[in-house]
């Protein structure tokens, strides 16, 4: 990966960035280049100021050219069959226009050069880029589900929250692990099988398992993410806590716009917590199967359990429903999250009793 996209990719993403970083240098740029599709993707879904059928139409063009993308050798042996890029062979994807409409220069940026990004497919091995297409042709379609359900929604945050704001939510818990699967979870499946085969494919695993628990990882790092923003989606008059859970509790979505309604609502909330707390379970087991001598991949795993699971203790005593309370790790957590695990990493047990659950 050049250096310049290296660049966006930290610009885009702090967290991710350390992650990566640590990472072995033989899944660091497969695992970083899917990472920059899916934030260009996520990108163009969020551009809530577009019109929902030009960011669908934007994600449909991006998702085809990853999908129809091939490696070099591919292309240099099909020279006199296939036209060359911009000569008829395909249409430069430009974002311009959705490029404007950003307010981080890195998210702007992003947009702008997606055809160097682009060009990195030609890159990966035949193995690696079937990888990185599958992962992206899942992620992009559950944001594509996800714009049409939720449709256009409020144009700004509603700023006086009333039981008449429109708010349209998931019916069930089916829908809510669907999601969570298309957009994290199939992420834990993709790195998985991309450091199985480059890091460790020797190893005596239980394939099967191992891939179970990578995918429940990633679904418990997203429903972290949908319980602390959900003051913030709802505001945008979506609601990811599934209406089924709320009818049980005597509950509809509208209710939640109101702080006061936590006493009623922290039943619902703590199961959704319990399950993301059972995920990041499965992703701690998950972490400590990958072979020892994999350290770098064992750190790159438990930063976000550890911080995930720090993020869970504080939404259990915060009101989840107060947008004033912007419930988020502190850096000085952070720091000893990696501190902790890079000095116990290289002694099994101790790293294992990192966390207890």
């Amino acid at each position: 990966m050049n250096a310049a996209l290296n660049h966006l990719l930290r610009a885009t993403s702090r967290s991710f960035y350390l992650t990566l970083r640590v990472l072995p240098r033989a899944v660091r740029p497969q695992i970083g280049l899917a990472y920059l599709l899916a934030r260009t993707t996520d990108t163009i879904a969020d551009t809530e100021i577009v019109p929902l059928e030009q960011r669908l139409a934007a994600l449909a063009a991006l998702r085809a050219r990853i999908l129809s993308s091939r490696r070099r050798e591919e292309a240099d042996a099909t020279d006199d069959i296939v036209p060359p890029p911009h000569v008829g062979g395909y249409t430069p994807l430009d974002f311009g226009a959705l490029a404007q409409q950003q307010g981080l220069p890195a998210e702007r940026t992003l947009l702008e050069r997606v055809e160097d990004s682009l060009a990195l497919l030609r890159t990966l091995s035949a193995a690696d880029l079937a990888l990185v297409r599958k992962v992206i042709d899942t992620i992009t379609g559950g944001q594509e589900l996800d714009l049409m359900r939720f449709g256009d929604g409020p144009n700004q945050l509603v700023k006086t929250p009333a039981l008449t704001t429109p708010i349209i939510a998931l019916q069930t818990d089916a829908e809510l692990d669907d999601y969570t699967y298309r957009v994290a979870g199939c992420v834990g499946e993709f790195w998985t099988r991309m450091c199985r085969a480059h890091l460790f494919p020797d190893a005596k695993l239980d394939d099967t398992q191992l891939l179970a628990d990578g995918v429940r990882f990633g679904k418990g790092l997203q429903l972290v993410n949908i319980l602390r923003d959900l003051p913030r989606d709802l505001q945008q008059g979506r609601c990811y806590i599934p209406a089924e859970r709320l009818a049980r509790a005597g509950l509809k979505p509208e209710n939640l716009l109101r702080p006061e309604t936590e006493k009623e609502f922290r039943p619902v909330y703590d199961e959704l917590l319990d399950r993301a707390e059972a995920h990041l379970a499965a992703g701690w087991v998950y972490t400590n199967t990958i072979p020892q001598n994999q350290w770098r991949v064992r750190l790159a795993c438990a930063w976000p359990i550890l911080i995930g699971v720090r993020t869970i203790q504080l939404l259990r005593s915060g009101n989840p429903l107060d947008p004033a309370q912007r419930i988020k790790i502190s850096r000085a957590d952070v720091r000893g999250v990696l501190w902790r695990s890079a000095v116990r990493v290289p002694f099994p047990g101790a790293f294992r009793n990192l966390l207890r659950f």
